[in-house]
């Protein structure tokens, strides 16, 4: 008996994501039924969607990656919704692309992403605050690095 297969708005197969998700899901020594509760679906809906038989939202998918410590983005492509090809630009200042990274970074635990993501958030806040008062927007490093390692150093002590 042939089984249908379904694809995403570009033409990919879903058995792919489906594919891809239960690989990630074995890879973390994860459970379906502890997947499923994470993402906040059902049991048997998750199975669904890794058997290829449904497709999830792009709500889901996000619900799933940040349960699995995967990009959305991955996700993303993978079920058709974003091409492959399209790279988001990247900002003017060449940041946008760290967060993305970090969320990427498969040796790192959820804490230890969130927070170097706050960390990041925090120097970036602080770089345009200093940009946006003064005018040559040429700030000497020194003044940001005592910030960095004081705020590294009370990050690290409470873990």
């Amino acid at each position: 008996m042939a089984r249908r297969i379904s694809t995403g708005r570009l033409g990919q197969p879903l058995d792919s994501l489906g594919e891809f998700i239960a690989a990630q899901r074995r890879q973390a020594g994860v459970s379906l039924r502890q997947l499923a509760e994470s993402a906040g679906v059902s049991n048997p809906y998750l199975s669904q969607i890794e058997r290829g038989l449904r497709r999830p939202s792009a709500e889901v998918l996000q619900q799933l990656a940040k349960a699995l410590q995967v990009s959305a983005e991955t996700l993303y492509v993978r079920a058709g919704l974003l091409d492959p090809q399209e790279q988001p630009a990247p900002a003017a200042d060449g940041v946008s692309t760290v967060p993305a990274a970090v969320l990427a970074d498969r040796l790192l635990t959820g804490r230890q992403k969130q927070i170097i993501l706050d960390v990041y958030d925090s120097f970036v806040d602080a770089a345009r605050s200093r940009a946006a008062s003064t005018p040559a927007a040429a700030t000497p490093p020194a003044a940001g690095t005592a910030t960095a390692t004081s705020t590294t150093t009370t990050t690290t002590e409470q873990e």
